[in-house]
């Protein structure tokens, strides 16, 4: 069995085990920067600012660091910044009229927080500032099989989120099977959320283009297909957006834009 068949045989077997009525329904996917499978062109390392989230999500990260992130965020264009609940606030006041968006991570990064935590922490970062949530993905209850509980855990956080705020599900591709991958994705897609997304960039592995491939065949058109952990060059983005992602996640964003090496002080 080759991978498409892999993909539509699983999605068939999920939707049909978790079909059931009066579903939640989610704004439709399509409407911000990113979100779906529109086409990408890249011409210059600059242009790839616009499609990312300018990352700092380390425990030992100072306030000066953060000031650095935001300044280098307005600077080059980066569609966001990607931080800690705790410093959604901070980020949003320096950020306030520069156009650059505030992203939040929630049940990071391990993905094993109880769904309502993750419900409260994904309003209190909204209230905060914040424009976009990227919640990891329960990888325990998906790779146990119980996947009415990863499923609810993403609604729950869908429905605390507002109108206008992005959803993005981090499945965290280095721990999961392809088959488990196509389930994450079509669970995600089920439950209302805007983006799947490759890793945190906490454990092992990273986006490949495989993985962005694949979730991209998954998701189909509709929803954005996130690249994070690992991506470090211009070429990195390139490929990534070549196999269908429409954002990406880094630390290393300015020697992306700028042509260097790839390194980061972060």
């Amino acid at each position: 069995m080759d991978q498409n068949e892999l993909i539509d045989k699983i999605t068939r077997e999920v939707l049909a085990k978790l079909q059931r009525g009066n579903e939640f329904r989610s704004k439709p996917a399509g409407t911000n920067n990113g979100v779906g499978g529109q086409k990408i062109t890249l011409n210059s390392p600059a242009d790839a600012a616009s499609i990312i989230d300018h990352t700092l999500l380390k425990p030992e990260a100072t306030q000066d660091q953060f000031d650095k992130l935001c300044a280098e965020a307005i600077q080059y264009r980066f569609w966001s910044v990607c931080v800690n609940t705790n410093w959604v606030a901070y980020c949003a006041k320096k950020l306030r009229g520069t156009g650059v968006k505030v992203c939040s991570v929630v049940g990071f990064p391990l993905g094993a927080m109880e769904a309502r935590a993750m419900a409260f922490e994904t309003r209190r970062a909204i209230e905060d500032g914040a424009g976009e949530i990227d919640m990891v993905l329960n990888i325990g209850a998906l790779k146990s099989g119980d996947l009415a509980t990863v499923e609810e855990g993403i609604r729950a956080v869908r429905r605390a989120t507002r109108q206008n705020t992005i959803l993005k599900v981090i499945l965290e591709t280095g721990l999961l099977e392809d088959s488990e991958k196509v389930i994450a994705c079509q669970l995600c897609k089920k439950a209302g959320a805007d983006y799947v997304k490759t890793s945190t960039g906490f454990s092992k592995g990273g986006a490949t283009a495989e993985d962005i491939a694949l979730m991209r065949r998954t998701v189909g058109p509709e929803m954005g297909v996130k690249a994070s952990g690992g991506v470090r060059t211009y070429n990195d983005v390139v490929a990534m957006v070549k196999a269908g992602a429409t954002r990406v996640g880094a630390s290393s964003s300015v020697a992306i834009v700028t042509g260097g090496t790839g390194s980061s002080s972060y």
